[in-house]
């Protein structure tokens, strides 16, 4: 009897797939940038679905489901589900004076997840920043000065105001970022209106 797996849940067509990462992680020139946790995500939901739906045994999905976790960059992304969506080609970057850059396209809807990636990046490092100074600062207190004052209390407590800090602040730092983005796009769109006039 087949082991029950993950719930499913919506699995977007493929052109709606790629078409949800800021960045296509096809493109060859896009390849070698950090994956994030939402690009993760997404992968792993087709993943999830192709194994609810019968199309992978329990040891594909195990193993699929342990390359995304593991996976770094965008370039190892599209292989993990090639033969679970259907082929479109991807619409690669343009190239200075050529054609029309991805921020230039990007929808509102785009660049709202931008800004909420980067927060979300923002609190994982200051997460990771809290965990890391507070398993150092108190194994070095506790090795070689037990009992003494308990001076990791003030750079642990200080990360974690950090941490709280970023925490409470997404609205803020979301909304940031998108107003950030949205001069950037503006700029680029400036750009290439120039490029398109011909010279005088």
């Amino acid at each position: 009897m087949s082991q029950p797996g993950p719930p499913p849940g919506p699995t977007p067509g493929a052109a709606e797939l790629w078409a949800s990462f800021p960045h296509d992680p096809r493109v060859p020139e896009l390849a070698g940038l950090r994956a994030s946790d939402a690009d993760r995500d997404r992968i792993q939901q087709v993943v999830n679905d192709a194994y609810a739906d019968g199309r992978l045994d329990r040891g594909e999905y195990d193993e699929r489901s342990a390359a995304v976790l593991g996976a770094r960059t965008l370039g190892e992304l599209p292989p993990l589900v090639a033969d679970l969506v259907a082929a479109v080609p991807p619409t690669s970057p343009a190239r200075p004076g050529t054609a029309t850059s991805a921020l230039e396209l990007a929808t509102p809807a785009q660049l709202q997840r931008r800004a909420e990636e980067k927060w979300r990046s923002d609190r994982w490092e200051a997460i990771s920043a809290f965990a890391t100074t507070t398993v150092i600062c108190w194994a070095i207190w506790s090795f070689f000065m037990f009992g003494g004052f308990p001076w990791p209390l003030f750079p642990t407590g200080a990360l974690l105001l950090n941490l709280v800090r970023v925490s409470l602040s997404r609205e803020q730092v979301v909304a940031e970022e998108v107003r950030r983005l949205e001069r950037k796009q503006a700029k680029a769109i400036a750009r290439a209106r120039e490029r398109e006039q011909p010279g005088e």
